[in-house]
C-alpha cells in the first residue's frame, strides 16, 4: 500500500464500510499501523453509489465507490474505541439483546397458555427461558454498574449524566458508549443527526409535507431514551415539561412532544458530559434552552 503512494505529498486516506462487527479486525489493524481511516456506515455509501447513477453492486463496484467518495469528500477520521469503552457498549448491547429475547419468550408463553391444546413441554421449556433470562439480565446489569465503578472518570461522568432526575445508570452507559465517549462529536447539530434526531422536510413547489424525524443514525440511542423522556415529564423537571407542552400544545400529538423531549435530553446529557458539570434546573437552565435545536415536527 505504501509502494502506491511514493510521492509524500498526496495524502492517503482509507475508506471503507462498516458490515456489523466483520470490519473490526481490518480497522483495529489499520488503526494501529497509523493509517488515517474512515469508517462508512453502509446507508450514506449507498446513497453515494445512488447519486452515481450505479445500479448494479458486486465487491469491485462498492469498493471503487468507496474511493472515490474518500477522494471527494472531506471524510470525519475514525478514531479506535479505549477498552473501557467497548466492554462497556459490549455489555449494554448484550443486556439489549437478553430484554429482546425476554419480550418474545414472555409473548411465546403467553400465546402457548392460551392454546385449546398447549404443548407442556413448550410451556415447561419457555417458562425456564424465561427464568434464565430474567437471571441473566440482573447479572448484566451489575457488571454495567461494576464497570462504571471499576473507572473513576467514567464513574464521574455517568454521575453527571445521571443528575437528571428520571435519567438511570444503563442510558448514561448505552450513551456514553454508543457515543465513544463523544469524541467524534463537535456540536448539538451533528450529535442529533449522528442519532437520527434530524428533522427531514418533504417539500415541493406548493405542497408542505410534514416535518419529521429521519431515523437515519444510531438506534440504541434513540430506544433507550424512549423511557427517560418519559420519567423527566412524569417527575416534573421544569425545562422538559415546559418543552412538552409547547410541542403538544403545537401538534397536539403527544408522542412528537415526547420526542421533541427526547433530543433534548441527548443534547443536555452531552453538554453535562462535555462540562462535566451535575444538573440543575436553576444554574444549567442555558444548557437546556441551547439544546433546543431544529424540535421534530412528526415522529
Amino acid at each position: 500500500m505504501e509502494k502506491l503512494y511514493k510521492d509524500k505529498t498526496v495524502p492517503m486516506v482509507v475508506a471503507m464500510e462498516a458490515t456489523g462487527v466483520y470490519h473490526e479486525g481490518i480497522a483495529y489493524y489499520l488503526a494501529n499501523k497509523d493509517y488515517p481511516l474512515s469508517i462508512i456506515v453502509p446507508h450514506k455509501a449507498k446513497k453515494y453509489l445512488e447519486s452515481l447513477g450505479q445500479k448494479s453492486k458486486d465487491d469491485k463496484i462498492d469498493a471503487s465507490g468507496l474511493a472515490k467518495m474518500g477522494c471527494e469528500q472531506k471524510l470525519a477520521f475514525w478514531q479506535m474505541p479505549n477498552v473501557q469503552t467497548q466492554q462497556l457498549r459490549d455489555l449494554t448491547r448484550y443486556l439489549e439483546f437478553l430484554h429482546k429475547q425476554m419480550i418474545d419468550c414472555i409473548g411465546r408463553l403467553e400465546s402457548y397458555e392460551h392454546r385449546a391444546i398447549p404443548t407442556d413441554v413448550v410451556t415447561k421449556h419457555l417458562v425456564s427461558l424465561q427464568k434464565t433470562l430474567k437471571k441473566q439480565m440482573k447479572e448484566v446489569h451489575k457488571q454495567i454498574e461494576a464497570h462504571i465503578k471499576a473507572y473513576p472518570d467514567l464513574e464521574k461522568k455517568v454521575a453527571c449524566v445521571t443528575s437528571i432526575d428520571g435519567v438511570g445508570v444503563l442510558t448514561a452507559a448505552v450513551i456514553i458508549s454508543e457515543m465513544n465517549d463523544f469524541q467524534l462529536i463537535d456540536n448539538q447539530r451533528q450529535l442529533v443527526s449522528y442519532c437520527g434526531y434530524d428533522v427531514v422536510k418533504n417539500d415541493s413547489g406548493t405542497k408542505k409535507g410534514k416535518g419529521k424525524i429521519s431515523k437515519k443514525g444510531n438506534a440504541h440511542v434513540r430506544r433507550i431514551l424512549y423511557m427517560p423522556a418519559f420519567n423527566v415529564v412524569r417527575l416534573g423537571v421544569k425545562h422538559f415539561v415546559d418543552l412538552y407542552q409547547r410541542v403538544y400544545e403545537r401538534t397536539k400529538i403527544k408522542m412528537v412532544a415526547y420526542v421533541a423531549v427526547q433530543k433534548k435530553l441527548l443534547t443536555t446529557i452531552y453538554a453535562l458530559y462535555k462540562k462535566g458539570e451535575l444538573f440543575d434546573p436553576v444554574f444549567n437552565a442555558k444548557i437546556v434552552q441551547d439544546a433546543e435545536v431544529a424540535l421534530p415536527m412528526a415522529v
